[in-house]
């Protein structure tokens, strides 16, 4: 096992600075970041269109729309408003929610879930009809203007939404996938009306109800997909308190935490959870901030300490005057993470909404130039292409000259919907939140998706990261005739402390003391029959040779003199070993860096598995780190949950942070554990490589389905319903091969 004593680092000038998305960048401190939800959005090309918007309003550096969440996240100079951003969008032809429902996803996956079951109840009977009157000759005289209406109900009822987007993106003269879905459904149900009119053109009315069938299922999954990641993640983000206790006229009064203003006076009791950030005004007690830190030991606040909201108050009643309010809270902050996360997008998604935005005019243009063909030159494309009309298994068949175009046209317009294309990143995402959130992990910086799967080299920190940042008693010694009365001291205590030692020594029966004293910080105290018996912090440590050195000393008194003592450290996570070997087996290397001596350091490095370890390291010893690895061709990967650990988060290709930590490293982290520990690190690789390799399938898919399949509709050689099925196949292909990475965490 190798060693390295932490050196300082000299490559910042006056340490670091972690404000916005830089540590090292003065002109970015005074940056704003934007969030929020686009409506109308349908397809890859929509959310480029409003991203290509957006990033053309003066002052805006950064941009990015996520389909899949129907969200966008902007950085932008300190004079642009809300109000430019909106406009925007707007003129892009979409909008901005302003006020978005909490259970809009939910809203929003009902609506869908509708919609789907209306148009299935029209089109599978129809579809039915339609078998028979084709393949077994059955007609009846009302089938056409059954067709029409019933064409017109899955059009203009349940495929309201999908024509409204393609005429919103037509008036603002762009295109998306809603206008090819709009006009080849259109188009089939024009020629039932054309048809039922005598004109020589064969009906597709039931087609153009199988396509919006089809794309409303498919709608309905991507819904459904979102909804579920939404709950997902809503449900790891339940920390806050919703309620503040304020003093107000000599008196108490229960307001919702969002009605708290600065300077105002809480009261926290023992128990209680404190609401906000703030500074101890009266008061003193044992604050559990291991929630924010991943310390395990408790902190003694006296007044004029600073608290931080979410942090758990253990001993005593104190008076908080709240310093930060409303979204500057650390709660707050943790909340504006999902929000963060909602606008990133990976480098893949780039790649396809570049394709995608010139995809969909490219397709109607060949669809009317294979129609055009088709009309002109009649005989002798239908001579060339005779001997591969043969071998096709449903070719069109036309015998005139209209239908032949009508047959290419619509053909080639259902082939290209809804583009498997467009489905193939965004639904893999989505896919790859939820089983992210489902395994305690929340992605605020997609590409790290992208990138975590070529890392090879991870620096860990010690305490809440390898370890559980809970206290144990790992070695103790005391009188059996002293046990009753230390149970006694410390099971009413809610002091983490005590709550070690009471689980060593077990339960006791006991008496009541005739009087009791607990002072924060120091100990408790009871007096029995005139013996005073004292639990808590250690005179003397040199008199307890066989406390372990890395450890906390409680010490057990009886009148004054020493009785017994309590050596209390924190153990590592029962996770830790396993999932350091396992990062071992992909091919990452592991480090462990802490601020603790070098035998702490030692004996926890051992009990985790790790060979080689660095101690006594100071947070720019920790960067430097960092730009070793860098420096030799490494990939690196940080976790860590301390503010010591944000210079290195935000260097690392990843930084993963603990969910339980400082919000200077969460801010500075690409994805943050939510719950558990280095076994998610593990689970966040596994997820990576599954969601990168499926998104390379289904580009793959979808670029040699439409290679193949376009170039067929136009030679007429696919009849409509042969295209329908195609289209269907794909799309229903890139959406089950997405599926896929559910689960991927546990392979």
């Amino acid at each position: 096992m190798q060693e390295h004593r932490g050196a300082p680092f000299r490559g910042l000038s006056g340490g670091f600075d972690v404000q916005k998305d830089s540590i090292d960048a003065d002109d970015k401190k005074d940056e704003l970041k934007w969030n929020f939800r686009v409506l109308g959005m349908t397809c890859a090309t929509c959310s480029r269109i409003v991203e290509r918007a957006l990033k053309k309003t003066e002052g805006v550096s950064f941009a990015s729309v996520n389909l899949a969440t129907d969200s966008a996240f902007v950085i932008t100079s300190p004079d642009v408003t809300m109000d430019a951003l909106a406009e925007a969008v707007k003129n892009a032809g979409y909008e901005v929610a302003q006020d978005v429902p909490e259970d809009f996803d939910e809203m929003r996956y009902k609506e869908a879930r509708r919609n789907l079951a209306e148009v299935l109840a029209i089109g599978l009977p129809l579809s039915f009809l339609m078998y028979l009157h084709m393949f077994f000759g059955f007609h009846w005289a009302w089938y056409g203007p059954l067709e029409i209406v019933l064409g017109a109900l899955a059009l203009f009822r349940c495929g309201r939404r999908t024509l409204r987007g393609a005429w919103i993106a037509l008036s603002h003269k762009h295109t998306n996938m809603d206008t090819l879905i709009a006009l080849s459904s259109t188009a089939s149900w024009l020629t039932a009306i054309l048809n039922f009119a005598g004109a020589a053109i064969p009906s597709f009315g039931a087609v153009g109800v199988m396509i919006m069938m089809l794309h409303l299922l498919g709608r309905y999954i991507e819904s459904r997909l979102r909804d579920k990641a939404a709950k997902q993640v809503k449900t790891l983000l339940t920390l806050q308190p919703r309620e503040a206790r304020i003093i107000a006229d000599g008196g108490l009064v229960t307001v919702p935490v969002d009605a708290v203003k600065a300077d105002a006076l809480i009261r926290v009791n023992a128990g209680e959870r404190i609401p906000l950030d703030g500074v101890v005004e009266e008061g003193s007690s044992g604050v559990d901030e291991s929630l924010l830190t991943g310390e395990s030991l408790p902190v003694t606040k006296l007044p004029g300490a600073e608290v931080t909201g979410g942090s758990l108050n253990l001993d005593g009643p104190l008076v908080i005057r709240a310093t930060k309010v409303g979204a500057d809270t650390f709660l707050s902050q943790m909340l504006e993470l999902v929000r963060d996360a909602q606008g990133a997008k990976v480098p893949l998604q780039a790649l396809a909404d570049r394709i995608t935005l010139k995809f969909v005019p490219t397709v109607i243009a060949l669809a009317c130039l294979s129609a055009a063909a088709w009309y002109v030159f009649f005989p002798r494309l239908t001579l060339a292409l005779e001997p591969l009309s043969a071998a096709m298994p449903w070719p069109s068949g036309a015998s005139t000259p209209v239908a032949a175009a009508a047959y290419a046209f619509i053909a080639t317009l259902v082939i290209a919907c809804p583009c498997a294309l467009g489905l193939a990143t965004p639904l893999a995402l989505v896919a790859s939140a939820g089983e992210a959130s489902r395994s305690g992990l929340l992605i605020r910086n997609a590409e790290a998706v992208q990138t975590l799967r070529d890392a090879d080299f991870a620096l860990l920190d010690k305490t809440g990261t390898i370890t559980r940042g809970e206290p144990k008693v790992v070695e103790w010694s005391a009188p059996e005739e002293a046990l009753p009365y230390i149970y006694a001291l410390e099971s009413d205590s809610g002091h983490p402390l005590a709550a070690a030692v009471t689980e060593a020594v077990g339960a006791r029966p006991y008496d009541y003391p005739d009087e009791m004293k607990e002072t924060a910080g120091e100990g408790v105290a009871g007096r029995w029959d005139g013996d005073e018996w004292f639990v808590g912090r250690a005179l003397e440590r040199s008199r307890w040779k066989d406390a372990p050195p890395a450890s906390t000393l409680v010490e057990v008194r009886k009148n004054g003199e020493p009785a017994g003592f309590f050596a209390i450290a924190d153990r590592i996570r029962d996770d830790s070993r396993a999932a350091v070997e396992e990062l071992k087996k992909m091919g990452v290397t592991p480090m462990m860096a802490t601020g603790d001596g070098g035998e702490t350091a030692r004996q926890i490095a051992e009990e985790a598995g790790i060979d080689e370890f660095r101690s006594d390291v100071r947070p720019e010893g920790k960067l430097a780190i960092v730009r070793e690895a860098q420096s030799r061709g490494r990939r690196v990967i940080v976790c860590g949950d301390g503010i010591n650990d944000a210079a290195a988060l935000k260097a690392a290709e990843v930084g993963i942070a603990m969910g339980t930590g400082m919000d200077l490293a969460v801010d500075s982290a690409d994805i943050v554990i939510m719950k558990g520990g280095l076994a998610r690190v593990v689970a966040a690789i596994k997820i990576s490589n599954k969601t990168s390799r499926v998104i390379k399938e289904n580009l793959f898919a979808a670029f040699v389905y439409n290679i193949i399949a376009i170039p067929l509709a136009m030679a007429g050689l696919l009849h409509p319903i042969a295209a329908e099925c195609a289209m269907a196949a794909s799309s229903i292909t890139v959406i089950l091969n997405s599926l896929r990475i559910i689960g991927s965490a546990k392979e």
